[in-house]
């Protein structure tokens, strides 16, 4: 069920009840506690609703069917709202990590073709298979934070259209523990054409973003709480950026530490470095940032010292087989890569990503969590599809394979 039906429906049990509890909702509607919590929260600040312990009640005897159907029109001044959150809201204090990981991040149905090689240009060559799976960058780190271990709240945006259901019956029956899926009428569910050579396992990627590229202000402020909640936030740029950066903002003033995956590269992020806390580009991605081009160890170094004076705080060069690149402003560290028998590179870089935030949220140093990191994504590369994860055993296993220790 999307958020959007759930909630009206939360909506409709409250006017004929007059009350609901969160211990009731959770197992009615197959969702954690936390979600529900989230729901009354939305609602809460729709004025239609007031919390009470451990459930709400209807605000006034007026809210009607009208009110029900209408509940998702009303106008917020986002930035108000957050300052008023803020300051309603006690300073988050410093405590142990408790490895939760709040992720913004795109769903999209990839339609993968194995082929020999890359086709030229007006060339038709015939595929060795076709698949039809889930993808994007978003809902691939999610998978990969939580085969890490990582409690995960999953935040996307879909169409309402064939491949809707789809993304839900996928998300709903993985391992991410919980999310928040919203819906847009017009916009449909994105979508990637991914070319996966059987030479070397490298890929090409065409990205329909559709209603990726639909998060409102409102739906960003709703996901306050789990922003709150956690201790990473992760995102990429495969949403609208204003979407992106109102998330990034929250998260940076609630003191919840900013992962940002600058992927696919968009001259946007260098809006929001100074509230990033840790950036992973890829070797394009920090050419295209910093103006250097990557392609070796040397010239990783002198870009990422560059994109750590735009504003960043740790910066993380991944580079494939060749390792990653860890720069926190005082010395670099290089990370490098495991062996592995590549078959798909597709979803490598969100692998990575994942396990990263995991590990992060988990309260390792940045240098073991990019070693677990490289020691999942080397695993990932084996896999047949961007969305298909290793398990948290397999890495540790691979990671007592590093020879730096």
């Amino acid at each position: 069920m999307f958020t959007e039906k759930r909630r009206r429906l939360i909506l409709e049990l409250l006017y004929k009840n007059e009350s609901v509890y969160v211990n009731d909702l959770a197992p009615l509607f197959n969702v954690s506690k936390e979600t529900i919590r989230n729901d009354l929260n939305f609602l809460t600040q729709k004025g239609v609703i007031k919390r009470c312990h451990g459930g709400a009640m209807i605000e006034n005897k007026t809210l009607n069917a009208e009110a029900i159907n209408k509940f998702d029109a009303t106008i917020i001044d986002f930035f108000k709202k957050i300052k008023t959150y803020k300051e309603n809201t006690p300073e988050k204090k410093r405590k142990k990590m408790s490895g939760k990981v709040c992720i913004l991040g795109s769903f999209n149905v990839d339609i993968i073709a194995n082929v020999g090689r890359f086709p030229k240009g007006g060339e038709s060559i015939l595929s060795t298979d076709s698949i039809i799976g889930p993808g994007g960058k978003g809902a691939n780190q999610a998978l990969a934070a939580s085969k890490s271990l990582a409690d995960v709240h999953f935040v996307a945006k879909v169409g309402k259209d064939q491949f809707s259901q789809f993304a839900y019956d996928h998300l709903s029956s993985s391992c991410i523990k919980s999310m928040t899926l919203y819906q847009h009428e017009e916009a449909k569910t994105g979508s990637a054409l991914i070319y996966v050579s059987q030479q070397d396992g490298e890929n090409m990627i065409a990205i329909y973003p559709g209603a990726n590229q639909c998060i409102t202000d409102e739906e960003v402020f709703a996901i306050t709480p789990e922003l709150a909640n956690a201790d990473i936030f992760l995102t990429q740029l495969e949403n609208n950026f204003s979407a992106t950066l109102n998330a990034i903002t929250i998260a940076h003033k609630l003191g919840v530490n900013v992962i940002l995956n600058p992927a696919p590269y968009s001259p946007d992020a260098l809006q929001c470095l100074h509230m990033v806390d840790f950036i992973t580009p890829n070797e394009t991605e920090a050419s295209l940032l910093s103006g250097i081009e990557v392609n070796n160890l040397e010239s990783a170094k002198r870009a990422a010292e560059c994109i750590k004076e735009q504003g960043a705080g740790c910066v993380i060069i991944t580079m494939g087989s060749k390792g990653a690149l860890i720069f926190d402003g005082k010395k670099h560290e290089y990370i490098q890569a495991f062996k592995a028998m590549s078959v798909d590179t597709t979803g490598a870089g969100d692998a990575f990503n994942g396990a990263f935030a995991a590990a992060i949220a988990k309260g390792e140093s940045v240098v073991q969590a990019a070693r677990f990191a490289s020691a999942f994504a080397s695993l990932a590369v084996e896999k047949i599809g961007a969305s298909n994860m290793p398990d948290h055993d397999s890495a540790l296993s691979r990671l007592s394979q590093y020879n730096g220790k």
